[in-house]
């Protein structure tokens, strides 16, 4: 082998290596709610989950303490880490509401997520700002939703947990631009972006929100796949939708994301929730 020869082998060898070590640093997490549902408890449910080869999960509000505490233990026994909580109250009861009492019912599901974080050890809450309808304008819903989560804040400040606010179907905060002024006004480390990967996809690009918010705004992500054929808009498993997972990989390699990402997709048995996961690998690899 000559000199030019020693030289090509050098270069494949490194970029072979290169390819190899560009899985993105990011946190494998499941949503609480695709684990089987016919089990009988939590911990066989947080065990299929981590055998799957999950590391990281996402619950859901529970407002029986008892639940929580069970939930609580099966983090524990598992290894499992329950590491956000998605809220609930958010949709039926918008923080937005010119009602006041549905109001009060957005704040009260607030501060059950925020139990339920400090209970779990999870440093974010979930939470869906706002919803424009035909009776809630959007200029309302993006004055009276900052007034609530600014009541919130001081709670969550102590607690030490994160409102993370996501970008979801709701007809507000539609461009990457407006969430991130949304974000920056409250000029606080607890306020941040949930960035739902699948949910851009009906009006924009990932790769364009990812880079748009950075990791300074990004809190968490929700990965799942989206599709738009003959006029239906649908969620579908990894890698059988429109989204460019390689120029999102290289959005996450560009801005240092290193968080955790939550596949948020439909439920089904130990062997769907296996393949879910190596879908997930291809993504973080960037196959």
């Amino acid at each position: 082998m000559n000199r030019r020869d020693l030289i090509a082998a050098g270069v494949a060898s490194f970029m072979a290596g290169s390819a190899q070590a560009a899985r993105l640093p990011i946190k494998k997490a499941v949503l609480g709610s695709m684990l089987p549902k016919a089990l009988p408890d939590w911990k066989s449910k947080f065990a299929v989950g981590k055998d799957a080869g999950f590391t990281h999960i996402e619950m859901g509000t529970v407002e029986d303490p008892k639940e929580e505490a069970e939930i609580a233990k099966a983090s524990a026994d598992t290894g499992l880490k329950i590491h956000g909580v998605m809220n609930a109250a958010h949709w039926k009861y918008p923080l937005n509401s010119s009602n006041s009492s549905v109001v009060e019912e957005s704040m009260k599901g607030m501060r059950t997520s925020l139990r339920n974080a400090k209970a779990w050890g999870a440093s974010t809450v979930l939470l869906v700002p706002g919803v424009v309808s035909a009776t809630e304008p959007y200029g309302e819903a993006m004055t009276r939703s900052a007034k609530q989560i600014k009541i919130l804040l001081p709670e969550y400040e102590k607690a030490k947990v994160i409102i993370a606010v996501e970008n979801v179907w709701n007809k507000f905060l539609l461009s990457p631009l407006e969430m991130a002024s949304y974000v920056d006004q409250f000029r606080s480390p607890y306020l941040w972006n949930y960035l739902d990967v699948g949910n851009i996809v009906l009006t924009g690009y990932p790769q364009d929100w990812i880079r748009t918010m950075g990791k300074k705004r990004i809190a968490k992500v929700h990965i799942k796949d989206f599709r738009f054929k003959n006029r239906v808009a649908e969620f579908v498993d990894l890698w059988d939708g429109e989204i460019d997972w390689k120029a999102v990989h290289q959005a996450f390699t560009d801005i240092g994301y290193d968080g955790v990402a939550t596949v948020e997709l439909r439920g089904g048995d130990a062997a769907y929730l296996a393949d879910v996961s190596k879908r997930f690998d291809r993504i973080l690899e960037g196959a």
